[in-house]
């Protein structure tokens, strides 16, 4: 077991606020360093104290400007790798490209798998992400990734609004295993949204599997982006016969007029975490922090004990 105070934790630009919650748990403050820009747009990074032999972790979301940060990411974990830190962890709260995971069609990028690369390249050693689009691209990576899952914080804040005979909704086919496991929890009956997507962010809903009439409904997702495939499932469900309708997800990439749907749209609220920063507060919108989650991880992976064991 390593010494606590090998423990060094810095942050990127893209979710300082998320970074500075996690080390007041861990009662560290943020590793010095200073990240600046060329007057071309060339991102300029260098490292303000030691971190020869230290366990460094790097907080860096593929949140707003995912391109930029993830190039700046890779910039700050080869600086660390060159001060000869001992060990280097990429803590990235919401993980960018997941969603192109496999060849959907010819002549595609496997984006996951080349951000898989690009890391190790740059020289992470491991991996500490939540609610991967896909669970499999863990096999991507050639050294440990921690999945963190932001279920038990979702759960806690939706069993305070008492819900009467409460569904859990999955979205899509790809979300049941996160469903039944919310659901389970919420002791709320299953149901299922059946949809195709025929172009990226464009879906068309056909149909809700399962009993939504006459119920309060909770739409369980690991992200939310345009808004587009969520208003159409409120709608679906309120067809059905849904009375109170919530959603609730990790990411909130809330892109383009993701926000505006939203708040037009008969959704009672939607739940999301502080992966990704949100500005300013909205209407219908609660922002929960998974600052303790990631805490813990850190601490836990720095001592050399168990992760999993966080949700079991």
């Amino acid at each position: 077991m390593k010494d606590k105070t090998s423990l060094k934790v810095f942050s990127g630009s893209s979710n300082r606020a998320l970074a500075e919650e996690i080390v007041d748990y861990l009662g560290l403050s943020l590793g010095a360093c200073n990240l600046d820009r060329f007057s071309d747009g060339e991102i300029h990074f260098y490292i303000d104290e030691n971190v020869r032999g230290e366990d460094v972790f790097v907080v860096q979301s593929g949140s707003t400007d995912a391109n930029y940060h993830m190039m700046e990411l890779f910039l700050m974990l080869d600086a660390f790798k060159r001060a000869s830190a001992e060990h280097i962890t990429a803590v990235i709260p919401y993980y960018s490209y997941a969603r192109q995971d496999w060849k959907d069609r010819p002549r595609v990028p496997i984006s996951a798998r080349l951000m898989a690369d690009l890391l190790e390249a740059a020289g992470a050693n491991r991996v500490l992400t939540m609610d991967l689009h896909s669970p499999q691209i863990q096999g991507f990576f050639s050294f440990p990734v921690d999945n963190l899952v932001a279920s038990p914080v979702l759960a806690g804040y939706v069993q305070k609004l008492k819900l009467k005979r409460l569904t859990v909704v999955s979205p899509d086919a790809g979300g049941v295993g996160r469903a039944k496991w919310f659901a389970r929890r919420m002791d709320a009956e299953l149901a299922i949204i059946d949809k195709r997507r025929p172009t990226p962010n464009v879906a068309r809903v056909f149909n809700v599997i399962g009993n939504v009439s006459d119920r309060d409904v909770v739409i369980l997702d690991d992200m939310v982006d345009t808004g587009g495939t969520l208003v159409q499932s409120v709608e679906a469900l309120k067809k059905k016969g849904a009375k109170r309708i919530f959603a609730a997800c990790t990411h909130g990439l809330l892109s383009g007029e993701a926000v505006s749907k939203i708040q037009k749209s008969s959704l009672e609220a939607l739940i999301i975490t502080n992966t990704i920063p949100q500005e300013k507060q909205l209407e219908k919108i609660v922002v929960l922090s998974v600052a303790e989650l990631f805490g813990e991880a850190i601490k836990r992976i720095n001592q050399g004990s168990s992760v999993s064991s966080l949700f079991e």
